[in-house]
């Protein structure tokens, strides 16, 4: 890290111990990326009137190049939280895994997910239909590769999804699905 560990303790004494699984858990964080510029760690205890017990609320702060990411957990009615290690461990996982996909973006390991083939009806027959693509391809479907609405419920002009395959007369869609909400299935 480039600046200092900073630990703040609210509403209850600071605990060597408590300090220390604090700053074990930073360095975990600090060797998975080791860019980070600060981290802030605020442990608070909340006293419940209908509760017994005291539930830990923490708090990371952490700056990092071209963001700054924030891992709060909350105790609500965790009653795991009543222990103030367990309320740490929640909000160093929920970091570390924010952290992950901090790292993942930067280094463009985003999923993405391929576009499945899609165009237009522009031609229906009896037992069959054609689907032009975007880039001007014909496909040809027979309805009984249409999903969740009858074939007699399609439309010139319908936009569609589909499952391409290779056909005896050329490309061909094996499951086709229609786009938009005006289709009932049937």
């Amino acid at each position: 890290m480039q600046l200092p560990l900073e630990i703040v303790f609210r509403d209850f004494p600071p605990s060597p111990a408590v300090e220390a699984k604090i700053r074990q858990r930073a360095e975990k964080l600090d060797q998975l990326y080791p860019r980070i510029m600060s981290c802030r760690v605020v442990v608070e205890s909340h006293h419940k009137h209908k509760h017994n017990g005291i539930l830990y609320h923490v708090r990371i702060d952490l700056t990092v190049p071209g963001a700054e990411l924030v891992a709060s957990r909350e105790p609500h009615d965790n009653h795991a939280h009543e222990d103030v290690y367990v309320a740490i461990r929640d909000a160093f996982d929920a970091m570390r895994r924010q952290l992950e996909a901090h790292a993942r973006r930067q280094r463009g390991d985003v999923k993405t997910h391929e576009t499945p083939p899609h165009g237009r009806i522009v031609e229906l027959n009896s037992d069959f239909g054609r689907i032009e693509t975007p880039d001007g391809r014909l496909v040809y479907f027979h309805r009984n590769s249409v999903i969740e609405t009858g074939f007699e419920q399609l439309g010139i002009g319908d936009r569609v999804h589909f499952s391409e395959t290779s056909g005896d007369l050329g490309p061909q869609a094996s499951t086709v699905h229609v786009e938009g909400k005006h289709h009932v299935a049937g």
